[in-house]
Order: structure tokens, then C-alpha cells, then sequence
């Protein structure tokens, strides 16, 4: 098991950014990812605009997980509808 940061970028509105926040906690349930910290960042402005964006809503998370299940959590996000990006980053012990 590793330790991971996760960001996720959803579209701004309340509705999609609680269902995407759902899907991505199902996700690591089904995967067994352990969430550590969980981090809700509000809406911000992008620095560029992301599948006709100007704003998103960020999440951060903190979470334990086997590098071979992010692989496989990176191919589901690229294909869920209400993440518009996501950064896996593996933290320093």
C-alpha cells in the first residue's frame, strides 16, 4: 500500500459535483482505497477553460491505496461524465 494525494476538478454545479463526489467514493469503496482525508476545496476558477468550463469545484483527498488500483481508478475517472480533471500524486513518507 501506498500513500496518495488526489485531486479531482468537477463540473461547478452543486448537483454534479455531489453525484461525481459519489461516484469517485464508490469507486474506492469497490476498490478497497482508504480514504485518509477528505478535503471539500469550493468552487474556483480554472486557469483555462476544461470541456467548456470556466469554473470547477475542487475535492482533495488523502488516501491509501495498491499502485496497481490506480491504474485502473485513473482509466474510470477519464470516462466519468462529471470529472472534468484529476492528478494522483504519491506522497512523501
Amino acid at each position: 500500500m501506498r500513500n496518495y494525494e488526489f485531486t479531482v476538478i468537477f463540473d461547478p454545479t452543486e448537483d454534479a459535483a455531489v453525484q461525481g463526489l459519489e461516484r469517485v467514493n464508490a469507486q474506492f469503496a469497490e476498490h478497497q482505497v482508504e480514504v485518509t482525508k477528505s478535503e471539500d476545496m469550493g468552487v474556483r476558477n480554472l486557469a483555462y477553460q476544461i470541456k467548456k468550463q470556466d469554473k470547477g469545484h475542487y475535492h482533495y483527498m488523502e488516501l491509501s491505496a495498491d499502485p496497481a488500483v490506480i491504474v485502473t481508478l485513473e482509466h474510470a475517472f477519464r470516462l466519468m461524465q462529471p470529472v472534468l480533471k484529476f492528478l494522483f500524486v504519491v506522497k512523501d513518507k
